[in-house]
């Protein structure tokens, strides 16, 4: 398997619309959870007991909130924090600017050819009406033309 470095991907993070957010945002955004101390009464088997004071609930159990030094950790805000450091914008910032730069020119380009079939089919036009005039003289010297031969003979 090929090894990447982290400034090789690309991802798209599309943004959302207000329309798409959800109703009811859930309350799992927030988790505050501070580890058994060492030496603490809590059960250290494998399986907790559910008769624990630190499983069921208590004032005085280890999982407490509300009384030891809690951590609260806000998930999205972690997350934000993560992809923010995964993912360089500059790179993205620098492509979109080309584009934008890129799509400028194209759009020059194709409002110049656009002017420059409008000056073709003008010039077509008149064209087209200068042999439409060399017909016209073209057949009246020929029936004159005929009209002298006739006399002539």
């Amino acid at each position: 398997m090929l090894a990447r470095s982290p400034s090789a991907l690309s991802v798209a993070v599309p943004g959302k619309s207000p329309q798409n957010l959800p109703m009811h945002r859930a309350s799992y955004s927030r988790v505050a959870v501070s580890p058994p101390q060492a030496g603490s009464s809590a059960n250290s088997s494998a399986v907790p007991s559910l008769t624990s004071g630190s499983y069921a609930g208590s004032s005085g159990g280890d999982y407490d909130s509300s009384n030891g030094p809690a951590s609260s950790v806000d998930l999205v805000e972690l997350m934000n924090d993560r992809l923010g450091s995964a993912v360089n914008p500059l790179p993205l910032d620098r492509s979109l600017a080309r584009q934008a730069q890129t799509s400028g020119a194209l759009n020059a380009k194709q409002q110049e050819l656009l002017e420059l079939q409008a000056l073709a089919q003008r010039r077509l036009k008149g064209a087209r009406a200068n042999f439409a005039d060399g017909m016209k003289a073209a057949k009246e010297v020929k029936r004159d033309l005929d009209w002298t031969q006739k006399r002539v003979s």
